[in-house]
């Protein structure tokens, strides 16, 4: 107990550095802009730390105890660059690391051109060789010659030294000791922190934490490990790195496969990755249109896919000809309406999940009950038994939308021909202006999925021909009776009641007449 406090404490700490960095940029630099010079920064520092510890950890076991790459002239360092490429994917001379150049930054005039020419040396660095791909253009959105960082070079210089000095500041730990997984829990706070306003920046939605942490662990029930994990619309790639999370460093054998649309969005996946200690040949991220152009034929099937794809957003559809005999989209025999492409993630991802994988995928609501194209690719889900379990989650789980979303649960190796419905509305607390799930309402939810047995008034396990009957709807409260929480009223004690009060009303009433009668005889004597 006592270290998940102290742990607490650190992750506290850590928030409270990012956030005092938010404060001395703040105006200067607009929050979703500002997120990728912190996340570049704290991508040079981890990947310096990295490998200066990966250089002395092998010269100290080998005995030269008090050696220190980090104070290596740069002529000797460079005869080891080809080997360390190899082997860690990049290489950094020693007088451009992140340590060395923030201890000269102060001085430093030409700091802008500093740091442009130590990003393209490191990108440089993996090019012809098996990583190239993974550096890549890691650094295209930490522009140090931007007017959000200042209107002049000297105003620039001054907010990058601030930046270089915050960054080393932050106590995230030896990069070996993943005590609090630090440099990955930064980066996740920090894409909380700005979420919000995610979308209206043209930045992505990210899925939150516990959300997160619901779809994989719904993926992964009943494993130890997995062979790939897949996600088609995996933005920074958070929902990815889950399943490390949930089962261990070598949970996940082969490696981590996604696709995303945005190439800010896609550097920071590939960021992200290196940040959580993935080695380069262990992912493989992809920057195209999943739809129309998926990355990883050679890669597919995969054994978890888990996914919160954009709602209801437009795509060509049967505008391309070609689409309708693609391999992931034919068996259906109809096209997601160009419209509305989430049922064309659903047949992509399904497509592409192993014989005994699990996909699990956020949902727009209004996938599980619309007519036309949509209920002819749920027919083809259902009658080919691949829908698992449906789960209706609660409102305002998201950032910037208020939606209550739901997940569907796919598997082609499925034991029972029945669906589980399961309403999982309640399952949350409100923190702020949102809901959050908590552990608790996760293994409740894990729980009835694993069981698969009715509940009431939480879940259902459905048989094929009652969903048929509905018209392959597949909306939990089409099948899940809510609780009437409203008062009970006995009928019979009411009448009761009232006819009890109109006699005691009666009697009231005689009461008046007699005393009204007895005033009015009064005056008559009188």
């Amino acid at each position: 107990m006592a270290t998940d406090s102290k742990k607490e404490r650190e992750r506290e700490e850590l928030h409270r550095a990012i956030w005092a960095i938010a404060d001395e940029l703040r105006g200067a630099v607009d929050g979703w802009d500002f997120k990728n010079y912190v996340l570049g920064t704290m991508f040079y520092r981890y990947i310096s730390e990295n490998l200066t510890e990966y250089i002395n950890k092998g010269e100290h076991e080998a005995g030269n105890t008090d050696f220190d790459y980090a104070t290596m002239p740069d002529e000797e360092a460079e005869t080891a660059r080809e080997g360390l490429v190899q082997e860690k994917g990049f290489f950094i001379l020693p007088s451009e690391l992140f340590a060395n150049v923030t201890a000269r930054a102060k001085d430093d005039e030409n700091l802008n051109e500093t740091l442009e020419k130590v990003f393209r040396n490191i990108e440089d660095s993996a090019k012809g060789s098996p990583s190239e791909k993974d550096f890549a253009g890691l650094f295209d959105d930490f522009d140090v010659n931007s007017n959000k960082l200042g209107s002049t070079v000297a105003k620039r210089n001054e907010r990058l030294v601030k930046l270089l000095s915050g960054v080393s500041l932050m106590k995230l730990g030896s990069v070996q000791e993943h005590d609090i997984d630090a440099f990955g829990d930064a980066y996740e706070y920090l894409m909380s922190m700005y979420a919000s306003n995610a979308g209206k920046s043209g930045g992505e939605f990210f899925t939150p934490a516990d959300v997160s942490i619901l779809l994989t662990r719904l993926g992964t029930v009943g494993k130890t490990k997995v062979n790939k994990v897949y996600d088609p619309a995996c933005g920074s790639g958070s929902l990815l790195l889950k399943a490390v999370k949930i089962l261990g460093k070598d949970g996940v054998v082969t490696g981590f496969f996604g696709q995303e649309i945005n190439i800010t969005t896609y550097n920071l996946c590939r960021i992200n990755m290196f940040l959580h200690d993935i080695d380069f040949d262990k992912f493989d991220i992809a920057c195209e249109d999943t739809l129309t152009n998926p990355q990883h034929w050679d890669d597919e099937p995969f054994e978890l896919i888990v996914s919160n794809p954009p709602y209801s957003i437009k795509w060509a559809g049967d505008d391309n000809p070609l689409l309708i005999n693609d391999p992931r989209y034919s068996p259906a025999g109809v096209l997601a309406p160009k419209s509305k492409a989430d049922m064309a993630f659903i047949m992509h991802s399904l497509s592409w999940l192993a014989p005994n994988g699990t996909a699990a995928i956020v949902c727009f609501p209004g996938i599980m009950y619309r007519g036309g194209a949509e209920q002819k690719i749920r027919k083809y889900l259902v009658d080919n038994n691949f829908v698992d379990c449906i789960i209706q989650l609660p409102s305002n789980l998201f950032y910037g939308t208020s939606i209550a979303t739901c997940i569907m649960v796919m598997k082609k190796g499925k034991t029972d021909n029945k669906i589980l419905f399961l309403d999982a509305t309640n399952e949350c607390v409100k923190v702020t202006n949102n809901n959050k799930l908590t552990p608790e309402n996760i293994d409740h939810i894990v729980d009835a999925f694993t069981k698969r047995e009715d509940k009431q008034y939480f879940c259902r396990l459905v048989t094929y021909d009652e969903v048929k009957k509905e018209n392959y709807n597949l909306s939990v409260s089409t099948y899940v009776e809510q609780e009437d929480k409203r008062e009970k009223i006995d009928i019979v004690k009411l009448n009761a009641q009232i006819k009890d009060i109109v006699a005691r009303e009666q009697v009231l009433r005689d009461e008046i007449d007699k005393i009204v009668a007895e005033i009015e005889e009064g005056n008559t004597n009188e």
